[in-house]
């Protein structure tokens, strides 16, 4: 993992987290001082920022590789400071490994990141387009439009950025994030922490902190005005004041209240206080055979990834007392059995679904597979070929109806908003 310090060597390490599709740098402006305090350790995601261009597929993957830097480095306990899916990675570390967390800051975090179909969308969009539509509209995300219009170095900083983060990496970050979702756990989260947002932030805004605060035990929550998303970078000042703060004290107040934006002052650190973490998290159960239950919340499981949110919802709600029967037999014995085997990889699936749709003539489930193709890693150009094949194999008027329908699906999947 590309890390890099700041501050003394004798002092309590607090490791900073980014946001996707940003570097180290967002944190820039808060190390002159937090260093002053603490040895501030800084890391890159994979593929940002020049760090090595190795995809991680979960959250969880992204915060062993942390612990793993870590121990190499021999940092046994840290406070962590994270943005975004930088808070996602702390809250997963404060969850397993809560003897390594003493404090936890998130900072424009989620318990879960929008809809998975929003993160797989976007992943479509990279995988057609690259990243380029996403650098272009990073800065109404980021910040509000006061700053952007007022700060316009700044916000072509941001959209470098994202330009030179690796593709495959950010789709990685954005499948991790569409599977990301601890709402069910917060109250697990046994360390101080500090949930901190931009009042305008549009992405994880002031709803998602709430949530945030509310489920986890004691958190305070502080609400930063005239901030969006990237709130270190567009109110420096305040953000770091609200970490000093954080981080200093032993947050045995009263915390049914937020905490006040303060003017910007640099006090010495409060006398710290031993945290004993509520409890280990017990080893995962030894694996079981399948039974019927565990194969439907499989199959709904990955229905869901595969077909998106919307797809199944839609499905669902339409099932009746006449075809209930015929929904949960597709999800336990096609979802939840045949699409659950490890015998082939999505994308080997997918393949062999359009085939067998073009040639059975069932056109009327195309276009959710063509959807789903998409989200399985197959390309525009990848579908084309498997039309192609099956125009030679099962005919030009299936194959020519075919691309009709995966025509319109792609341009739908793959236009980047505007």
């Amino acid at each position: 993992m590309q890390y890099r310090f700041d501050g003394p060597e004798d002092a309590p390490v607090l490791v900073i987290g980014p946001s996707l599709g940003t570097t180290w740098h967002m944190w820039d402006r808060q190390i002159p001082e937090l260093s002053q305090h603490w040895r501030v350790f800084r890391y890159d995601l994979p593929g940002h920022g020049g760090a090595p261009a190795r995809a991680a597929s979960s959250v969880a993957e992204l915060g062993d590789r942390l612990l793993a830097t870590l121990d190499g480095l021999g940092v046994q306990r840290f406070g962590y400071a994270g943005c975004s899916i930088g808070g996602a990675i702390g809250t997963d570390l404060a969850l397993r490994h809560p003897h390594r967390v003493a404090s936890l800051a998130l900072v424009a975090s989620s318990p879960r990141f929008g809809t998975a179909d929003e993160f797989r969308q976007r992943g479509v969009i990279v995988r057609t387009n690259g990243l380029e539509p996403i650098a272009r509209t990073s800065p109404e995300r980021w910040f509000t439009p006061g700053f952007a219009a007022a700060q316009p170095a700044i916000v072509e900083w941001a959209v470098q950025m994202v330009r030179t983060t690796d593709p495959g990496c950010y789709i990685a970050a954005c499948e991790a994030l569409a599977a990301f979702d601890i709402r069910g756990a917060l109250d697990r989260i046994g360390v101080p922490t500090l949930v901190l947002v931009g009042a305008e932030d549009q992405v994880t805004g002031p709803a998602e902190a709430r949530t945030l605060v509310a489920g986890i035990p004691d958190a305070r929550l502080a609400l930063v005005p005239g901030a969006s998303h990237l709130a270190p970078v567009e109110q420096p000042a305040a953000v770091s004041d609200l970490l000093l703060m954080h981080f200093s004290t032993a947050w045995q107040q009263d915390t049914s209240t937020s905490i006040p934006v303060l003017p910007h002052t640099t006090a010495p650190p409060a006398p710290s206080v031993p945290f004993a973490p509520v409890a280990e998290i017990a080893p995962p159960a030894a694996a079981s055979a399948a039974t019927p239950d565990s194969r439907y919340e499989q199959g709904t499981k990955v229905r869901r990834e595969v077909l998106g949110d919307a797809h199944v919802d839609a499905v669902t709600a339409g099932a009746d007392a006449f075809t209930e029967d015929f929904q949960e037999l597709v999800t336990r014995y096609a979802w939840g059995e045949v699409w659950s085997r490890e015998g082939l990889d999505r994308r080997t699936r997918s393949v062999i679904t359009l085939t067998a749709l073009v040639a059975s003539g069932h056109l009327e489930g195309l276009a959710a597979h063509i959807r789903a193709a998409l989200r399985n890693g197959l390309t525009p150009v990848e579908i084309k070929e498997i039309l192609l094949q099956t125009a030679v194999y099962c005919g030009i008027p299936a194959a020519g109806a075919a691309f009709s329908v995966a025509q319109s699906v792609i341009q739908q999947e793959t236009t980047p908003p505007a």
